[in-house]
């Protein structure tokens, strides 16, 4: 087969497939990362010597005792607070801050009252200057995605626990981020609007292609939702910095059976990982 010549300026042909480009965006890279806090009886290190790598797109679970560091990781990669050594990168720059390609879920949602549902969720947008008519269309878009078009006009308070959880997804997602940080977004809920609510987290992570981590106390809950759970261990009540003490692929596909012989194996199997971490 004959190729054209780069020198006259049309593209070569070749037999060789074109490799898709990937979006890399959403990848998180730490590297022997710790945090040290200095109190009035010395120094104390929270996490130390943390390596973990995700891939763009990848849904990551991260589950541990009590104390061991699982909230200051995501705290980390949000850019709230700055790690004390090894190396933290998304999408291949350092985190030296918040940034509107992180988006982060707490669990306490952290709606404005004052606000309503509408507004809540153009506030990201209007700071990042955001043209209005774009904004009030993103917003519109995000708050139907999430089912609540009927409430845009109400405020949080009027609203039940399902659904301020809602609003704080659409207020991340109306920011198009790359990467979304979750931590216990859904423990708060009962348990009837804790499993809707994990049902449109996988929804809408498919449809954004959103890279997730996501810190839980629920095993189940992790192993519903994750491609990959990592298991913490350490904390000040162990004596110990918080570290991975080991990461577990789910593979158990798209659908995934709560009551089934293998979730509930793999259940069991991180349970004690916890336990005897």
């Amino acid at each position: 087969m004959s190729a054209v010549t780069p020198a006259s300026g049309t593209a070569a042909t070749t037999d060789r497939a074109v490799a898709p480009v990937v979006d890399e965006s959403g990848r998180v890279v730490l590297a022997a990362v710790g945090k040290r806090y200095e109190t009035r009886r010395g120094p104390v290190d929270a996490v130390a010597d943390v390596d973990l790598e995700v891939a763009p797109g990848e849904f990551v679970a991260i589950v541990g005792a009590s104390g061991c560091g699982k909230s200051t990781l995501l705290r980390i990669l949000a850019g709230f607070e700055r790690h004390t050594s090894g190396t933290v990168e998304v999408g291949g720059a350092p985190v030296r801050g918040p940034a509107p390609e992180r988006g982060v879920v707490f669990q306490d949602y952290g709606l404005f009252p004052w606000l309503t549902v509408a507004e809540n969720v153009r506030f990201g947008l209007r700071q990042q200057r955001v043209p209005r008519s774009r904004a009030r269309r993103r917003a519109a878009e995000m708050i139907e995605v999430v089912g609540l078009s009927r409430f845009a006009d109400r405020f949080p308070g009027e609203l039940s626990g399902g659904m301020q959880q809602r609003v704080a997804i659409a207020r991340v997602l109306a920011g198009d981020p790359a990467l979304l940080l979750m931590d216990e977004p859904f423990g708060a809920l009962d348990a009837l609007t804790r499993t809707t609510m994990q049902h449109e987290l996988k929804r809408l992570r498919a449809e954004s292609g959103a890279t997730v981590l996501f810190v839980t106390h629920s095993i189940e809950e992790a192993v519903y939702l994750s491609d990959r759970v990592v298991v913490m261990a350490g904390g000040a009540s162990h004596g110990a910095p918080g570290h991975i003490a080991e990461i577990v692929p789910v593979g158990l596909g798209d659908v995934r059976d709560v009551n089934g012989p293998e979730f509930n194996d793999l259940e069991r199997r991180i349970a004690a990982l916890v336990h005897e971490s």
